[in-house]
């Protein structure tokens, strides 16, 4: 086994109305090296944009079985992981999940490391918390963005659930 150092993933998404247009923003360190990431749509909610940004920043990491220490805002995708609902969602083969799309993209990339996740107070003055979030707030700002295909209204969520 390789003796690699751990990657800290920050992440952090925000929506201006939820839903509105939404953005994701990442900070991936690893020693000295640092990369930024960002993306955005047009319509979308904050939960959505908070679990995506974990999702860019898992699928930006090269290595196979890496030690991840994710760092996040948001109870909702912190909780799914470490007070287990994400495995009682697989368990009921995903009914009255909502974001059904992400979790399963989230779930083999989750698998494929050994990740950790911490709860972090946003806005708080965390520097890579605060850099997420503007990152994430820029995505959203731009003009002409795409539409977010997973996302679901409430009358569409009913039509399938």
């Amino acid at each position: 086994m390789t003796n690699r150092q751990t990657i800290f993933l920050y992440t952090d998404g925000a929506a201006s109305g939820n839903p509105g247009p939404g953005g994701y923003g990442v900070v991936l360190k690893c020693g000295d090296l640092r990369k930024e990431i960002s993306g955005g749509f047009a319509r979308t909610t904050n939960n959505r944009m908070e679990l995506l940004a974990v999702i860019t920043g898992l699928e930006a990491i090269r290595w196979e079985n890496a030690e991840v220490e994710v760092w996040s805002d948001s109870t909702y995708v912190v909780k799914a992981i470490t007070e287990g609902w994400l495995e009682g969602w697989v368990a009921k083969n995903w009914k009255k999940v909502k974001n059904p799309d992400l979790w399963q993209r989230f779930l083999p990339l989750y698998r494929a490391h050994h990740v950790s996740f911490h709860w972090l107070k946003g806005h708080a003055g965390h520097p890579e918390n605060e850099r997420c979030d503007r990152l994430a707030v820029a995505a959203y700002s731009q003009p002409g963005l795409p539409e977010d295909e997973g996302y679901l209204t409430k009358e569409e969520e009913s039509l399938i659930f």
